[in-house]
């Protein structure tokens, strides 16, 4: 019989066979490979000065460290783009690796969304707001920031220095009196003529500059401001001017790290322990510090803090503007690349500085402090989850720790909307990249759990979805399926799996009993008998986090879908209303239900409704009028 090495060493022939193959048809020139595995799935994505010349060293096997010979094993094909410059290479690779997750890459896994601040620029009195995701056109934008909390405190200092508004357009054009944030002084209501288009766009103008930078500028002029109207005794004026000094000084003492000397940068620190690395990125812009946060790429425990560095930086920024400087501790051999790279992006010259003394080195190492404490809270963390694991492992009699979990959880109200969910947990925590939403295609009969609960499995283990994952990444397979419900729904399901020809993913049910009491769960084995768990398990409590994530997923789910249909349902079925037509009503009142409230008139103010397509929207929704406009003309008639 052929054991495991014999198997490797076979495959190793075979891979170095394909990488010949494929050299013969690679020129000399930059780009960026990719190794594919048998069914296809990205092993690796690399980048050359010198396509042939890179590839051609993995023909050298023996000299190679061994996650890249068993690399070389695995491989079944190879695909080639060439590329004018190795930057162009580089900024192709980062591209290349976040979308395709390849497992022998290092992997920068982040996949959430930054706030920004921003201006809104199709209106004549702008909207200062917060966005995530895609950038609206002509809007002037702050960040990214690291955190919801240190927009919104940003936000509030900016509305004392600036008055600018914040409210929805829809509420801008509905007031007939200043709103509170007038009261309080964080506005200049504009919606109530409070203040001239003219000295609004002023306001406008100087926060625009403070955006880009120009804030101590700013704040001299104000002051030189101050003093004059002090000196013509318009001393309400001055008190005005003095409110909103007060508010530039409190937006440049309101965090830990406000270095004088830096006004845009990324300060990004790395520590390295037992194998793993952890990376705190500081925002800094404007000369103020927009949060931090954390990172923990996935790598092989040998990678040097330069190769891990290089990795992160490029993925890093490949879906974000890089700052004019990067701020870090750690030596780069491609130093020089890497900035090429990103001034290629950002459309102008970015740095990346290694500070030995002054304002950026006592910054950078508030930073290495943090990214060291957050690795060790990290490990420790990861400790106990393992701990966890180990006891859900001997609690369901499971040949080793999971890790994958994955849980089941369907929403819906007397049929209507009705969704399926999977949350997935492991070693990390909640994996939330991995979660799913499954809108139930039906039909489903009003409560119908089994149904919607049989659709669900149909499509998460479909034999395209078994291929996948047993012969693709073993991460992809759940170790563990846990299914809120009693004996008749694990039964449903084990039917269903088994139909589906899958037997070797272990099921478990937990069940609240008949008392409904949190903490005297029933769990529900094959081959056991219903059994609970003391109260003050740990292990009983990591399994109620899994159940309650997959409710709150399954009813945020739910309530997002109800809500959309409600609005589609609501404008999709009003003659001439297409996408435009649509956003432009929502973007002015709101609502559904404002919008039935609307006039004529109002509607006919909305950007591309004119007089007699807010008519057609108006006897849409009050269709008494239509018969009393019909009733009017046959009288004229």
């Amino acid at each position: 019989m052929e054991n495991h090495s014999d198997g490797e060493e076979a495959g190793t022939v075979k891979g170095v066979a394909v990488i010949r193959k494929t050299l013969k048809l690679i020129p000399d020139r930059p780009g960026v490979y990719r190794m594919l595995g048998a069914k296809g799935e990205v092993l690796y994505v690399g980048k050359a000065l010198n396509l042939k010349k890179r590839v051609v060293s993995y023909t050298h096997v023996a000299r190679l460290p061994e996650r890249l010979r068993l690399m070389v094993s695995l491989t079944a094909d190879m695909e080639i783009v060439v590329t004018q410059t190795e930057a162009e290479a580089l900024l192709l690779e980062a591209n290349y690796i976040r979308r395709m997750q390849p497992r022998f890459n290092i992997l920068l896994r982040d996949d959430k969304s930054y706030p920004w601040l921003l201006l809104t620029g199709n209106h004549n009195f702008p909207r200062l707001t917060r966005q995530r995701g895609k950038p609206q056109k002509n809007a002037v934008y702050w960040g990214p920031f690291a955190s919801s909390k240190a927009v919104e405190q940003t936000m509030q200092v900016l509305q004392r220095a600036f008055l600018l508004r914040t409210c929805s357009d829809s509420d801008f054009a509905s007031r007939t009196r200043p709103c509170l944030q007038y009261q309080i002084k964080r506005c200049s209501a504009p919606c109530v003529d409070r203040i001239s288009r003219g000295d609004y766009a002023d306001l406008v103008t100087q926060a625009r500059a403070f955006l880009a930078g120009g804030g101590r500028e700013l704040q001299q002029q104000l002051t030189q401001e101050m003093e004059e109207a002090a000196e013509a005794m318009a001393f309400e004026r001055a008190a005005l001017i003095r409110d909103r000094i007060r508010g530039f000084a409190n937006l440049r003492s309101s965090n830990v790290i406000n270095p004088a000397t830096i006004d845009e940068a990324d300060v990004i620190a790395l520590w390295q322990e037992a194998g793993r690395t952890g990376i705190q990125v500081f925002f800094i812009r404007g000369g103020r510090n927009n949060g931090n946060r954390a990172f923990y790429p996935q790598h092989d425990q040998d990678e040097t803090a330069e190769s891990v560095l290089s990795a992160f930086l490029i993925q890093f920024y490949d879906d974000k503007p890089p700052p004019a400087q990067i701020i870090t501790h750690v030596s780069l051999s491609e130093q020089e690349l890497l900035e090429e790279a990103l001034s290629l992006q950002k459309g102008r010259k970015v740095q990346i500085l290694q500070p030995q003394r002054g304002d950026k080195k006592a910054v950078l190492d508030h930073a290495l402090l943090n990214a060291k404490e957050a690795l060790e809270r990290k490990l420790a963390e990861s400790a106990g989850q393992k701990k966890l694991l180990e006891g859900v492992a001997e609690l369901f009699d499971l040949p080793k720790p999971p890790s994958r979990i994955e849980v089941y959880d369907n929403s819906h109200i007397m049929g209507q909307c009705p969704y399926g969910v999977m949350v997935v947990g492991g070693p990390e925590g909640f994996v939330k990249r991995a979660y799913r939403k499954y809108a139930i295609r039906g039909p489903v009969t009003p409560g119908d759990d089994f149904g919607m609960m049989r659709e669900v499995m149909t499509r998460r283990f479909s034999p395209a979805r078994q291929k996948e994952g047993l012969e693709g990444e073993r991460d992809q397979w759940p170790d563990l399926l846990l299914i809120d419900g009693g004996k008749g729904q694990v039964s449903a399901v084990r039917e269903i799996l088994e139909e589906l020809g899958v037997t070797d993913v272990p099921i478990v049910g937990i069940a609240k009993g008949e008392d409904r009491n949190a903490g005297r769960e029933w769990f529900l084995v094959q081959g056991k008998e219903p059994f609970q768990l003391p109260p003050q398990d740990p292990v009983l409590y990591y399994l109620q986090r899994l159940r309650d994530e997959s409710h709150r997923f399954a009813i945020t789910t739910h309530r997002a879908g109800r809500s959309k249909k409600l609005v589609k349902s609501g404008l999709d079925d009003v003659p001439g209303i297409g996408a435009v037509r649509k956003k432009a009503l929502m973007t002015r009142f709101g609502s559904l239900r404002n919008i039935k409230l609307a006039s004529i008139e109002e509607l006919g103010h909305v950007p591309g409704i004119n007089h007699e397509m807010a008519q057609v929207i108006y006897g849409y929704f009050h269709p008494e009028w239509v018969r009393q406009q019909s009733a009017l003309k046959e009288l004229h008639d």
